[in-house]
This record gives structure tokens, C-alpha cells and sequence, in this order.
């Protein structure tokens, strides 16, 4: 059996038992230098295959290629495989091998989740997923994306906000997002969730500080009804014309 596991945001405490389950017997962990560092207390005596960034296809040819051995392996991914994780490409290379194997997807808390709770209740109203990210998608397709959700008001959470490699991409998108949303429009930032230095912190589009900002950071965007109730985040259930 090859697993999938979501480790969810970064903290034992956020993982699923299902997750912990699956890593406690299961011998051989495939991963990402910095996901296996989130569990290393989790896997003494473990037979450990790890690569560093941009790996991906390599981790999980090497996971298929264990699995059709008959071993169990477990291949780990931040937040939940299904967002932004490992699970497609898992699948995609599986169903183009010479041997089939059994593939278990096991979902995890992803980044937005992690970072809602800590923040308040933003996500009470239709809300979706947009990464910031230009590696897999290309940068005009992605500020589309991002103007059809401002303009429909979605709350807006934005994974791979900003990096060394793309500085300016957070402050081109929020420029989109400015074209329908006021820039007294309340924003959440949660960064490194559920991790030591977690910083969490409700702002306005206005008033946020770009240079903050990093790949480790979630940057949820509110609707024009989301306001601030005792320091935390709120998206009303309904919606106000």
C-alpha cells in the first residue's frame, strides 16, 4: 500500500489519527527534507527516503517503486495532500506504471483551516483557494483567477503569497483585488501555523506589511461583510447586499 498522509499545518496536535496511525506502522516515510524535520520524533527506526526542494517527481517515483516491492511506504505532505500537496502527481505517475498498486489518500489540516482557526471565523461564507504560485500555473492566468473571485467578493485565501524568487506577486494580486474590494477590506496573515514562531495577525489591505510575507505565510482576504470582533476575524454565515 502506498499512503498519502497530510500532516496538516506543522504541530503533532493538528495531525489526524489517521495520519498518526498510518506513519506509526508504516516503515518507510518518503519526503521533503522540511516535512520530515516536523515529525523527526515520529520516526526512529524508520527506513528514510528524503529530497530537498523541487523534488517532487523523484519522491514520489521512488514511493511507487517501494510500494510495487509490496512494502507499505508513506509519502508525507504539509497541510492536506489533495491541496496543493502531493496527492495528483502520486496518482498521475501510479496510473502510468507497469505494476498497479493500492493508493490510500489520508487528508490533513490545510494551511487556511490551521490559519482560520487561529485567527477567528473567516471562512463562514463561500470562500476559495488561490496560490499566488507561478511555477505550475501560469502568472495571467492566475491574476484571472483572482479578479473573478474579488469580483464575485469570495473571501479569498492565498497560498504561496510571496518569495525571494517572486517579491512583487502578493502586491499585484492585492491591486487586482482593490479594483472591487475597499482597501479598508479586513485581511488575516497566519504564518508558520501551528509551528514555534507562529505569528498571526488581523489586518486591513491597506495596512498590510508585504515584507512580512513569506511561502510560509497564508493570507485569507474578507468579503465586505467580514469585520473584527474583539481582535479576531469574523465572516458573517450570511451575506449583506
Amino acid at each position: 500500500m502506498l499512503y498519502i498522509v497530510g500532516l496538516g499545518p506543522g504541530s503533532k496536535e493538528l495531525m489526524t489519527q489517521e495520519a498518526l496511525d498510518v506513519i506509526e506502522k508504516t516503515d518507510t516515510i518518503v519526503g521533503y527534507a522540511t516535512y520530515v524535520r516536523l515529525i523527526q520524533d515520529m520516526l526512529k527506526g524508520k527506513n528514510l527516503v528524503v529530497t530537498g526542494m523541487r523534488g517532487e517527481i523523484d519522491r514520489c517515483k521512488k514511493a511507487i517503486e517501494i510500494a510495487q516491492t509490496g512494502k507499505d511506504v508513506a509519502i508525507i505532505s504539509s497541510g492536506d495532500a489533495g491541496i496543493y500537496g502531493m496527492a495528483g502527481l502520486v496518482l498521475e505517475l501510479a496510473s502510468k506504471a507497469d505494476q498497479h498498486i493500492d493508493v490510500k489518500i489520508v487528508p490533513g489540516v490545510t494551511a487556511s483551516i490551521g490559519a482560520a482557526a487561529a485567527l477567528g471565523a473567516p471562512l463562514m461564507n463561500d470562500f476559495c483557494h488561490i496560490s499566488l504560485s507561478d511555477l505550475m500555473t501560469p502568472w495571467d492566468v492566475i491574476k484571472e483567477r483572482v479578479d473573478a473571485a474579488a469580483k464575485a467578493d469570495f473571501v479569498i485565501c492565498l497560498y504561496n503569497p510571496r518569495s525571494k524568487g517572486r517579491p512583487n506577486n502578493l502586491h499585484e494580486a492585492l491591486d487586482i483585488i482593490l479594483k472591487y474590494k475597499s482597501e479598508d477590506t479586513v485581511v488575516g496573515i497566519g504564518k508558520d501555523v501551528a509551528r514555534k514562531k507562529e505569528i498571526d495577525k488581523v489586518t486591513t489591505i491597506k495596512d498590510l506589511d508585504e515584507e512580512e510575507i513569506n511561502m510560509t505565510t497564508i493570507v485569507i482576504v474578507g468579503n465586505k461583510n467580514t469585520y473584527v470582533a474583539d481582535g479576531r476575524m469574523v465572516t458573517p454565515r450570511g451575506y449583506t447586499l
